[in-house]
């Protein structure tokens, strides 16, 4: 019997954060994609902690996105996180899409935190 769509997400998640983990100097910068919203963060794994967070929910980001399609605001969101690492002195992480395809709104997240000065 085939996987359903949870199931192979959750694999594919899974086999990424077998290579991929966060420390002090290279959070990791993790991309949750919902139907409506996306949110990214950087994380360090050692402590288990969030450093820096963004999303097309917060106030911010919210008056820049409006009438803009979601692969657009995707990219707002990731220079919005962008700005907020560099000035936490946050250059460079790596890069985990959560079980997405890296396509789409993922991609236009990714290339807006380069856009905006992350280095992965």
């Amino acid at each position: 019997m085939a996987l359903s769509k949870i199931e192979r997400k959750t694999r594919i998640r899974k086999r990424i954060r077998k290579v991929v983990s966060g420390t002090a100097d290279r959070p990791r910068l993790s991309v949750f994609r919902s139907n409506k919203e996306i949110y990214a963060q950087l994380i360090n794994d050692d402590n288990g902690t969030t450093l820096v967070a963004a999303s097309s929910l917060q106030k911010d980001v919210k008056d820049k996105i409006n009438g803009l399609t979601k692969t657009d605001a995707a990219r707002e969101v990731g220079k919005a996180l962008a700005a907020k690492a560099l000035e936490k002195g946050i250059e460079h992480c790596a890069f985990d899409r959560g079980g997405n395809l890296y396509h789409g709104r993922v991609k236009a997240l990714a290339e807006g935190a380069r856009e905006a000065g992350l280095k992965f």
